[in-house]
């Protein structure tokens, strides 16, 4: 069996800022190694229960003997966009002590060839986080109109050369079908112009591609207010994220449900807001870690307390 490979990004911070203690409910929406999970059990035993979930069966499986001596843990295949079902199937009415989200894909996803996350190795395009779906890269590589390439290179990867990449790609399967991850780079490092960067010309497409499929950014958004909507009163919500996008996503919600008006009107009906920032500005890992897994450096932890219940 490949061993699984996962760094978990600022363990200790994002631990930290859920104030964790023993008796309380935590979820961690995004399993994959389990070193959030572990952090977690180990501060709330013996009588704190943690529920985790995860699409990804390989990080289940590893996640699962890594934690095998743990008590009151549940881990869940389920996606964590269906976190209000699963916590009422087993019983559990609130998030009593905090949720943590690492938002995006893990090492192992990236570094496993046949997962078809990179272009550093040639692999079918494929980027699903949850294998039991249908729906991949190649998917959208191979079927999206021109129109809808360009709006997700654009939105999703921020791509300046948008229009000319999917122009070419519409081009390019008509003669023959895009099939590999190799493939796809290539015809995107011919369309473009040559620009002096340390990024590849592929990478904004690479992750425009996997957020489409994996329909991250609407996922994270519509998950978070779910949780809103779990937490007790004085539980934590933390969140890393890795590119801006998704920062932008928690940032905009904490900001939201934080201010004392969101109506904009002369006389201000709103209510109280039910959240307040524990992080003022994001958190970020420290240089040591930065040195030891260089994808950390995009990392962005904000963490914000509840403090009322929704209308």
């Amino acid at each position: 069996m490949e061993e699984f490979r996962h760094y978990t990004v600022m363990k200790k911070e994002a631990v930290d800022l859920l104030e964790c203690r023993d008796g309380l409910i935590y979820v961690d929406c995004t399993l994959g190694g389990g070193g959030h999970s572990e952090e977690i059990l180990k501060r709330i035993q013996p009588n704190g229960r943690l529920i985790a979930f995860d699409v990804d069966g390989e990080a289940i499986s590893a996640a699962s003997r890594r934690l095998k001596d743990y008590k009151n843990l549940t881990i869940v295949k389920n996606s964590y966009t269906n976190i209000k079902k699963v916590l009422h199937d087993l019983g559990v009415e609130k998030i009593t002590g905090g949720a943590l989200f690492d938002l995006g894909a893990s090492y192992h996803q990236f570094s496993k060839a046949q997962r078809g996350f990179s272009f550093q190795k040639d692999a079918p395009l494929d980027m699903r986080f949850n294998q039991d779906d249908d729906f991949c890269a190649a998917d959208v590589v191979n079927n999206y109109c021109e129109n809808d390439l360009i709006r997700i290179f654009s939105e999703y990867g921020e791509e300046r050369f948008s229009k000319r990449i999917a122009k070419k790609i519409v081009e390019a399967r008509k003669v023959k079908k895009i099939d590999t991850t190799c493939e796809l780079a290539d015809l995107t490092v011919r369309c473009t112009p040559k620009v002096k960067s340390s990024v590849h010309p592929a990478t904004r497409v690479f992750q425009a591609i996997r957020i489409e499929v994996n329909q991250e950014l609407t996922n994270v958004k519509n998950t978070m207010n779910d949780v809103l909507d779990l937490l007790e009163v004085g539980a934590i919500i933390s969140v890393i994220s890795f590119h801006s996008l998704e920062d932008r996503i928690v940032k905009r919600l904490f900001k939201y449900h934080s201010s004392k008006c969101r109506c904009n009107n002369p006389v201000c009906e709103c209510e109280p807001p039910v959240l307040e920032p524990v992080t003022r500005k994001p958190v970020t890992a420290s240089e040591e870690e930065r040195l030891e897994n260089p994808p950390s450096r995009s990392a962005k932890l904000r963490a914000a307390r509840k403090t009322g219940r929704r209308c």
